[in-house]
């Protein structure tokens, strides 16, 4: 009898990777166990702008392909469009079928809905929290856009 393999879903927006976005892929990878299968969600474009009010730097299939080189991305896709965020939550939880979500340690708004549809009692999921590495002076995208905009003047 073989070990069913264990599906890990992670998400994010991705814009200006860095070093703290694979840090979190790796270790919600990690989650998964030793033969786990990493599927990443990428926010669209136009969830970022609605959600933070603000347009990305990289559009959405650069960040989702970039997303998908990581070493420890077995698979990346677009999210889904024109949805409310919990919506969307179901959606891909009935897609992916993950047994395992891995949540960032910023990422409270995807963890509160997360656990709400997983507690509506359709899926067998468990959710995880991934812990924040270190105090890496680039560790956010907003702290490398500052520091562009500091080193060009």
């Amino acid at each position: 009898m073989t070990k069913k393999q264990v599906v890990v879903l992670a998400s994010g927006v991705f814009d200006v990777l860095h070093y703290g976005h694979v840090r979190f892929l790796e270790e919600a990878k990690k989650v998964g166990g030793k033969n786990a299968r990493l599927v990443v969600i990428v926010a669209r474009d136009s969830t970022v702008e609605r959600l933070k009010g603000r347009k990305t730097v990289i559009p959405e299939h650069q960040r989702r392909a970039l997303v998908e080189a990581l070493k420890p991305v077995d698979e990346a896709i677009l999210g889904y469009e024109n949805s409310d965020f919990k919506q969307s939550i179901e959606r891909v939880i009935e897609k992916i079928q993950p047994n395992v979500i891995a949540i960032g340690y910023d990422q409270r708004d995807v963890e509160s809905m997360a656990q709400d549809v997983v507690k509506k009692g359709k899926f067998k999921v468990r959710i995880v929290k991934v812990r924040k590495f270190g105090k890496e002076e680039l560790n956010s995208s907003s702290k490398i856009k500052r520091k562009i905009l500091e080193t060009a003047k």
